[in-house]
């Protein structure tokens, strides 16, 4: 009787059988025949959380407290499955899509009768967040964290979200994962959407791709098969129509193919982020966006594609949302009502609230009631509840008095130098600040840099990609690839060059980059995507041509770009930018050609065994390992020499690292020949 109750859902791909009871049964892919699930775990395929019981007769018989209730009954309406849930009276409506490369899911409705919360005056349902998707999917060899996707050689089962709406999310279990998509209240319910693909591991981005098609997302697979999408970047936040010129000879110097402009290079700032928000055109561009149009238009025609990397959740403490009224639509991180009304000379302000916890950082100890900012030195914990050591009209904002019962609260400065505060993304602000940002991108960039992403109110799983998606939705066109300093799930569809990672000085470099981002790339390629090896300062005669060897050829070794920042004064002062330049210059052709072979690639991939790109006898590319040699010169620390052996002989690569000397050696001159390039 049970197996006629069974609910189908399939498609070319796969099969996913449902008991009457919701319990999710079996997931096969059809192609092979192989299960998915790990069955017998009694996972209900849906379920819904509330805050606490609210049926009257329900709230009596269980305890008060946030409580999930898993479905227990389901039946099918046309493309409508129909949910019904443990001890709580309500049902939920589910559409339901069986497109021949996915299932998609979307909460359409709740089906509630009068007598089910009788005599309540409330809305109904009393909904936190639906479950609009749990599967037990067994462990593989593979799982992408970002994507949500478990997958094999073979095989991959993915789990993703069709609007930016819904919280993907899995939990690990023995032998499986509990993979999820949650519809939030606070977020959106109704309309809210997820798929469900599991395919050939190899059809995975086109399955993916039909869903950002059908679902009109941003197209995350079309940008990562870009031929760009592995070009490293010159970034400058120097670069202005008055020198621009200089810097496109050393970006083409170095093979550079994109170059990413930091938004001071264009819009007027002060120590830190304190302008943010205001971007008002720097001097260097009396015409505004014509002239940045001009730039634009000079650096593209030099065969490099422009980038703008800004920081769009940020608003400088010194910017015009500050001072002298601070906007109303900054973030609070904490809120507090006045106890006692707030005159000018008062330099103690009364709460209703305990402030126990309370934010105690330097330069974060910042109050706002209406638009005044106040900072504190201390607060108390017993009542009266106040804050003490207040200072008045804090960042130049004006003083004023502030009435009892006055709703306020902790500024949410950011933890990155206590220079911006974050804007709350349930208000206006972020589009403002969205459309400014779209008025310079507009002028000619084509693809972006979101820094500072991780900048938002909670919930950070929707916040941070959606604050990015704000900004996406005002461009006028959609950019090549985008980078960010935060992801989350939904970002996956446009973040498509992952992050890059902060300046390492160069004393410690390598050591790094096997840390940081030689550890991230394998999981990013889990996720079908790349990471940028990170943003690499230039310091004379610390920075070497072997470090810039080392880092991108790593990152070549997972199909990764890096981003090289410049300072002119050090290129022109190093006696080795030319050289570090052409380690750059060489490696980016080779990622433009695609030269490296998977052998190499798996070769690179070694951290301990160093490589160098040459150019042999005939003009073409050669990949060999070389090894340092310490104790050079008598450990003179000037002398930096490499070896390696090719056709039967044995090289060694050497340099002053700060200048130029003599190098006195035992060797006969018949013995050793010196060149400056192979043959």
């Amino acid at each position: 009787m049970g197996n006629l109750q069974d609910i189908l859902l399939e498609n070319e791909q796969m099969r996913l059988v449902v008991g009457a009871d919701c319990l999710a049964k079996s997931l096969i892919h059809k192609p092979t025949g192989e299960e998915c699930l790990v069955t017998g775990e009694e996972i209900a395929l849906f379920s819904v959380t509330q805050e606490r019981p609210f049926n009257n007769e329900v709230k009596l018989a269980h305890p008060n407290k946030r409580t999930t209730f898993q479905a227990n009954r389901l039946r099918r309406e046309g493309d409508r499955l129909i949910v019904g849930f443990e001890i709580i009276p309500y049902e939920v409506v589910i559409a339901v899509r069986e497109a021949p490369e996915y299932i998609a899911f979307s909460l359409v409705d709740f089906i509630v009768r009068p007598t089910d919360y009788g005599g309540l005056v409330m809305s109904t349902p009393p909904v936190a967040e639906l479950r609009l998707l749990q599967l037990p999917v067994r462990n593989r060899e593979h799982f992408g964290e970002w994507l949500n996707v478990s997958w094999d050689s073979q095989v991959a089962v993915n789990v993703l979200a069709t609007s930016p709406y819904a919280r993907i999310d899995s939990e690990r279990r023995k032998g499986y994962r509990v993979m999820s998509a949650d519809a939030v209240r606070d977020i959106k319910l109704k309309g809210t959407g997820a798929a469900l693909i599991a395919c050939a591991t190899d059809r995975l981005l086109d399955a993916i791709a039909r869903i950002e098609a059908d679902f009109d997302l941003p197209r995350g697979v079309e940008s990562r098969r870009s031929d760009l999408i592995n070009a490293s970047a010159y970034w400058s936040s120097h670069v202005n129509p008055t020198n621009v010129d200089e810097h496109i000879a050393y970006a083409q110097k170095g093979g550079f193919r994109l170059m990413l402009l930091y938004y001071p290079a264009i819009f007027e700032e002060i120590g830190g982020y304190a302008l943010n928000g205001n971007y008002d055109y720097r001097p260097e561009y009396p015409n505004g966006q014509a002239d940045l149009i001009q730039m634009l238009d000079k650096i593209k025609a030099a065969g490099i594609i422009p980038g703008l990397h800004f920081l769009h959740t940020h608003i400088g403490l010194k910017s015009r949302y500050v001072t002298p009224r601070a906007d109303h639509r900054l973030n609070l991180t904490r809120r507090f009502n006045l106890a006692q009304p707030l005159s000018p000379d008062d330099t103690r302000v009364y709460v209703e609230q305990n402030p126990e916890g309370t934010v105690m950082a330097d330069r974060c100890r910042v109050l706002k009631f209406g638009s005044e900012l106040i900072t504190y030195a201390a607060y108390t914990t017993e009542p009266p509840y106040c804050f003490t050591g207040c200072e008045r009209g804090a960042y130049a904002t004006t003083i004023e008095s502030h009435p009892l019962g006055l709703a306020g609260g902790i500024l949410d400065v950011s933890e990155y130098g206590g220079t911006s505060v974050y804007l709350d993304q349930q208000s206006s602000l972020q589009d403002e600040i969205a459309d400014k940002l779209a008025g310079a991108y507009n002028a000619g960039f084509r693809f972006i840099y979101f820094d500072g992403s991780e900048g938002t109110n909670p919930p950070f799983e929707f916040h941070v990609p959606n604050a990015q998606y704000r900004v996406l939705k005002t461009l006028a066109s959609a950019p090549l690839f985008t980078e960010g300093a935060a992801k989350a799930h939904f970002s996956w569809h446009f973040l498509s060059g992952g992050n890059a990672f902060d300046i390492f000085q160069p004393e410690e470099f390598k050591e790094k980059i096997r840390e940081f981002p030689a550890e991230e790339a394998p999981r990013m390629q889990r996720d079908f995507t790349r990471l940028n090896f990170g943003w690499w300062g230039f310091w004379s005669l610390r920075t070497q041509p072997d470090m810039f060897e080392y880092g991108t050829s790593r990152a070549a070794a997972w199909d990764c770009p890096v981003t090289v920042m410049e300072k002119t004064e050090a290129f022109k002062t190093h006696p080795r930018t030319d050289d570090i330049l052409e380690v750059m210059r060489r490696w980016e052709d080779v990622r433009a050609q695609k030269w490296l072979t998977p052998e190499q690639k798996k070769a690179l991939q070694n951290l301990e065994q160093e490589h160098i790109l040459l150019i042999d006898e005939n003009g073409a590319y050669e990949l060999a390992p070389y090894d340092p040699i310490t104790g050079a010169a008598g450990g003179n620390g000037n002398l930096l020499a490499f070896v390696f052996e090719r056709q039967d002989a044995r090289y060694v690569v050497y340099w002053h690292a700060t200048g130029s000397g003599s190098l006195d050696l035992p060797l006969a001159p018949g013995d050793v020949t010196l060149q400056r390039e192979l043959g």
